[in-house]
């Protein structure tokens, strides 16, 4: 317990410092103390600006998102017992923005409520969708099912969000940054909205973390001590639909964070998922963050966070997936 406090309390203390760096980072030059007296006693001035309409939403998508991400890849890898499993690579994350896309393009949906409802629902139902491809036959969903049936899914989903926005320009030019996981141009009034939906996936998630450690050790494991698998199950899928949904409906589809952050925090502190989902939240919302922060910062490039977090997690994958298949034989 006292090296897990001791890990939450660093983390959180590496939100805070990266989102100081965050807020005095960009072409426009703020000071830390002109970014505190704006955060803390706003005015009208330069630096209010800067700070409440450009800088502050990016800190609050980023943190808001990386951990509903974090939270929701504990959960799939805990429920599914794969260690490969994410909202990304399991084709979630592409569901949901395609059911963005669609529905702003066919439907002329704007209203950000509105769009995050199509978030859950396109991240529902391609999550019922890979299971159903993954079970069918002999053997079940296995891990590796799993896996396969989500990347297909998803690249075929991803092939349709951008054939929509192909054909239709008014769209591309409205989600242009958004498909890429970019966090530059986001405004509060529309991630407001969206953070009820994060905050109670979020204690969800927190709440039933020993019930998805039980389900990792499997259905008869966790009928012997009187758990019932199939509603533990839909109960985690809730919380996955609502936790990838609210981040692709802020963020964007950002891969891959929800397949680093969970495997770090088992590989350093081991431990069950009560442990492993409130570090996972933590340290995925602070790498998201750094990966927004980072390139504008060190590189003067504002790079999509989505982009940055790809180019750290696609090694990471490669090597868990060599390990994963070493010990398979």
């Amino acid at each position: 317990m006292r090296r897990t406090l001791l890990a939450a309390a660093l983390l959180a203390l590496l939100i805070v410092l990266v989102a100081l760096w965050s807020l005095v980072t960009g072409s426009a030059g703020l000071t830390v103390g002109e970014a505190m007296r704006a955060l803390f006693a706003p005015g009208e001035g330069r630096s209010d600006v800067i700070l409440w309409q450009v800088r502050l939403p990016r800190v609050v998508a980023a943190v808001a998102a990386g951990a509903a991400l974090g939270a929701a890849g504990a959960i799939m890898q805990a429920v599914t017992g794969n260690p490969l499993a994410e909202p990304g690579l399991m084709g979630v994350n592409a569901g949901a923005a395609f059911a963005v896309v669609l529905a702003l393009s066919v439907f002329g949906v704007t209203a950000s409520g509105a769009l995050t409802w199509c978030a859950f629902g396109g991240a529902g139902a391609t999550a019922v969708l890979v299971y159903a491809m993954a079970s069918a036959g002999r053997g079940g969903p296995t891990p590796i099912r799993l896996v396969l049936a989500g990347v297909i899914v998803g690249t075929f989903l991803g092939a349709l969000t951008t054939a929509i926005l192909l054909i239709d320009s008014q769209t591309l030019d409205a989600v242009r940054f958004w498909t890429a996981g970019s966090l530059k141009g986001r405004q509060l009034a529309q991630i407001l909205p969206v953070l009820p939906y994060v905050a109670a996936s979020l204690v969800a998630a927190l709440v039933f973390a020993r019930q998805f450690t039980t389900l990792g050790l499997g259905g008869d494991v966790a009928r012997s001590i009187g758990q019932n698998p199939a509603l533990w199950r839909a109960i985690a899928a809730g919380c996955v639909v609502g936790l990838a949904g609210s981040a692709v409906s802020i963020a964007g589809p950002l891969g891959l964070v929800g397949l680093v952050v969970p495997h770090m925090v088992r590989l350093t502190l081991g431990g069950g998922y009560g442990r492993i989902v409130p570090l996972s939240i933590l340290g995925a919302a602070a790498l998201t963050l750094l990966a927004d922060t980072a390139p504008r910062a060190l590189l003067g490039v504002d790079l999509p966070a989505g982009i940055t977090l790809a180019l750290i997690g696609a090694p990471f994958f490669i090597c868990l997936a060599r390990s994963h298949g070493a010990v398979r034989g």
